[in-house]
């Protein structure tokens, strides 16, 4: 079988009524292995992501990236006929994602009462700040938001100062990952009661409702049941682990910087006597996970003055001879020039369009996870806002050009 006929999903319709990145992301994940995913967008502007991190044109290529393997179409859900069309269009999918504030597909006339009626058997994937009930349901919310409201934030960056955020969305990530796994599980709960003669899953049980704040803390780890427990509330450690030591990133002799994950027990003795603190490796009190959290301090810096004696190529050679996993700090040019990255073909070149001009060899992540040797290849970049509006609606559900027109509110509609 080659890599281009791997499409477990194939023969799945899914319509994208999200913006910015937690739908798209499901969206994503969904199209990547197979799913045809129908991606609306609002006439003139579409999706707001194609104006963020715009360096140059009219695309950013944060929007090719999370929009990756759609088709985009639009429609003005302003409108009477636009809002037939998504109905339409729902009654030929299996799922639909959105991520609007909870209430406004019910104030457009869309809700899940009413796709339900259009589709008995739609899949409704619904992505909000805080989910669809509860007394925080009704407050908008982005990821910044949410990932305090889980806990996460508390926990990034160093003691005594105020927490940080991480460099990607990742509140919006996650919540994605979360709404691809419960559509693509409520599907298989369809199909197997399809199979099993059970019928039909009623509709509370085909809405997946998926928050910001949830998705977050489901990340938490042992948080909870640590201070419900034990008391035990868990602090900003900077670089460090909670709890885990040594493990930290470690400045070398030529300015960069590595990771070493030392806290095995038989890794650590190992660890030390590569450092050549022979006596840190037979300390009583080091032998334990525990007793090493209490002196991390100590050893951090005796890791730290070793590390600033190499350049980091050469300490991490030295690691690695001594079986110590340590791995240095990437960067995107790094990532752009790695062989493991380049062997799993995580790395597809693509001419893509700015929107005034057409960049060659443009490097786009790979999907995951790989299925056979190799990441799948992207079939297409993020398209070009209405590239698809007159296949699927003229297609799909037969509309000539006045329908079309009226449901897109706009004459700008691309041709195939």
């Amino acid at each position: 079988m080659t890599q281009e006929a791997i499409a477990p999903l194939d023969g799945v319709r899914v319509l994208e009524l999200g913006n910015y990145i937690a739908a798209p992301t499901a969206g994503r994940l969904l199209a990547d292995f197979g799913a045809e995913v129908i991606k609306v967008e609002r006439p003139g502007t579409g999706d707001e992501l194609r104006n963020w991190r715009l360096h140059k044109g009219t695309t950013s290529m944060l929007y090719r990236t999370l929009n990756r393997n759609k088709k985009s179409v639009v429609l003005d859900l302003r409108t009477e006929a636009g809002k037939q069309a998504v109905l339409e269009l729902a009654a030929h999918s299996d799922i639909l994602l959105e991520n609007f504030r909870p209430g406004t597909l019910e104030r457009w006339g869309l809700g899940p009462e009413v796709l339900n009626e259009a589709n008995p058997d739609l899949i409704v994937t619904r992505i909000s700040a805080f989910g669809q009930t509860g007394p925080l349901s009704g407050r908008p919310g982005f990821a910044a938001v949410a990932e305090a409201y889980g806990g996460f934030r508390n926990l990034v960056g160093d003691p005594h100062r105020a927490p940080v955020r991480v460099g990607v969305s990742i509140g919006d990530s996650i919540a994605g990952l979360y709404a691809a796994f419960g559509s693509v599980m409520s599907l298989y709960q369809r199909e197997a009661r399809r199979r099993d003669a059970a019928g039909a899953v009623p509709l509370a049980e085909r809405i997946i409702d998926v928050a910001l704040n949830e998705a977050m803390f489901s990340m938490m780890e042992s948080l909870i049941p640590d201070f419900q427990a034990y008391g035990v509330d868990r602090q900003r450690v900077g670089g460090r682990m909670e709890g885990i030591a040594p493990s930290n990133a470690y400045v070398c002799g030529d300015g960069a910087s590595i990771v070493v994950a030392g806290n095995g027990d038989s890794i650590f003795q190992r660890y030390m006597h590569t450092i050549g603190r022979p006596d840190l490796a037979g300390d009583p009190g080091l032998q334990s996970n525990a007793g090493r959290w209490a002196k991390r301090e100590e050893l951090d810096q005796a890791i730290g003055e070793w590390a600033s004696t190499l350049g980091a190529p050469e300490a991490l050679a030295v690691l690695e001879a001594a079986g110590v996993p340590a791995g240095p700090i990437y960067t995107a040019a790094d990532i752009s020039a790695d062989g493991q990255y380049a062997a799993r073909n995580m790395i597809q070149k693509f001419d893509v369009s700015t929107g005034e001009e057409i960049l060659s060899d443009v490097g786009f992540p790979g999907i995951v996870p790989v299925i056979g040797e190799q990441s799948l290849p992207i079939r297409n970049l993020g398209p070009d806002l209405g590239e698809h509006t007159q296949e699927v609606l003229g297609g799909l559900l037969n509309m000539d050009a006045a329908q079309i027109k009226a449901a897109s509110g706009s004459d700008e509609v691309i041709q195939p």
